[in-house]
């Protein structure tokens, strides 16, 4: 399985990948055999309906959005191999030894970042109390009633926006998220 990845994927590839992601050669090779297991077409590219597939997004209340994030990198309806590296690699744990490195595709910001994009369903930069609500429906679906969500929403906002639009801008977010452990909670552990 491994071999054949690695047979598809030339060497200097491999370490392109792995300066712009942070991922291991042997995780590199590891996801390009899960890429090309997903790609139902073989034509190198993924397809929202292809990622759908992974049990982990299909049954997590918030796959669609997360889906959606794979595409929102570029306009089409494909994502590549790479495309699709960068957007794992925000889910990489944070190395201990590059904590103030704010670049990095797995940084604080860049997972604040992805989150941040979870919420803002329309792009604008903005996080208004409808789009609050549609994502906590869809965390929660029917468990909560439409009054307690809104109170969620209402008291979310009421506590992050500062400029008083009635809406969460980026900065506003991140600094809610400050005493959030985010680099724990969005990290998955890859197997190397």
């Amino acid at each position: 399985m491994g071999s054949r990845a690695s047979l598809l994927l030339r060497q200097e590839e491999i370490e392109e990948i792995q300066r712009e992601t942070g991922f291991s050669h042997n995780q590199i090779t590891r996801l390009y055999s899960r890429f090309t297991s997903l790609d139902k077409g073989q034509n190198g590219a993924l397809s929202r309906e292809d990622l759908l597939r992974i049990p982990e997004l299909a049954i997590n209340p918030l796959g669609e959005r997360v889906v959606q994030l794979f595409f929102l990198e570029g306009e089409d309806e494909q994502v590549n191999f790479r495309q699709y590296m960068r957007t794992l690699a925000r889910f990489r744990p944070v190395d201990p030894n590059q904590k103030n490195n704010k670049d990095g595709v797995n940084s604080r910001d860049k997972k604040l970042e992805f989150a941040f994009r979870m919420y803002d369903l329309d792009q604008d930069s903005r996080i208004s109390r409808d789009e609050l609500l549609q994502v906590l429906r869809m965390m929660v679906g029917v468990n909560i009633s439409e009054e307690q969500l809104g109170s969620i929403a209402d008291r979310t906002i009421l506590e992050a926006d500062t400029d008083g639009d009635q809406r969460i801008s980026f900065e506003e977010f991140s600094k809610a998220m400050e005493r959030s452990e985010v680099e724990q909670k969005m990290s998955v552990r890859f197997l190397d």
